[in-house]
């Protein structure tokens, strides 16, 4: 039987993850994207299980304390993870999974998955990640700065990772993970 992959998919807010993510599964439905779990109430048309896993900040703490997740971060108050299990079944299974997860979770998933394939999204520039953080319309002039300023140490880390790609154009930033996840290795 076939053995899964982890591939780990990270950059700073504002980047494109989530809409590169969304082309790539629609392309790829061989490709499973990890369901993350939540202490943040569900948004209106979320279902639980699957857009988050949601959870209670005592079941959340239960679950870090049991070794239940591979990752985990608080931000904005509410706290974040990648559930252990499903993950590791789907890569038993012979499936490869994505997780969209942020840099500290990254981090950490390098250390229980080092042969994961970690992917970094990087803008073309900074101004440009500042324009599609103002477009979205969401955040105050202080959330902004919180989200820029967290960018800067992020794409900081971006050599960390085994590929980074700038998304300037988004089928050319999509062709360039398809390249990353479905090229042959050389030897």
């Amino acid at each position: 039987m076939q053995t899964g992959r982890l591939i780990v998919l990270t950059g700073p807010s504002g980047v494109g993850k989530g809409t590169l993510l969304r082309s790539l599964l629609a392309r790829h439905p061989e490709l499973h994207l990890s369901i993350s779990v939540t202490t943040r109430p569900p948004r209106p048309g979320e279902v639980h299980a699957r857009d988050y896993y949601f959870v209670d900040h005592s079941r959340f703490r239960e679950m870090v304390e049991n070794g239940e997740l591979l990752e985990w971060a608080e931000f904005a108050l509410n706290c974040y993870g990648t559930p252990r299990e499903p993950v590791e079944n789907m890569i038993r299974e012979g499936k490869s999974v994505i997780l969209e997860i942020e840099l500290a979770g990254a981090r950490q998933v390098r250390e229980t998955f080092p042969d994961a394939l970690q992917v970094f999204i990087l803008p073309p520039r900074e101004g440009e990640l500042e324009r599609r953080i103002r477009s979205r319309g969401q955040d105050s002039e202080a959330a902004i700065a919180r989200r820029l300023q967290r960018a800067k140490e992020e794409i900081a880390a971006a050599q960390e990772f085994d590929i980074q790609i700038v998304n300037d154009d988004l089928d050319t930033a999509l062709h360039d993970i398809e390249a990353a996840l479905f090229s042959p290795l050389q030897p």
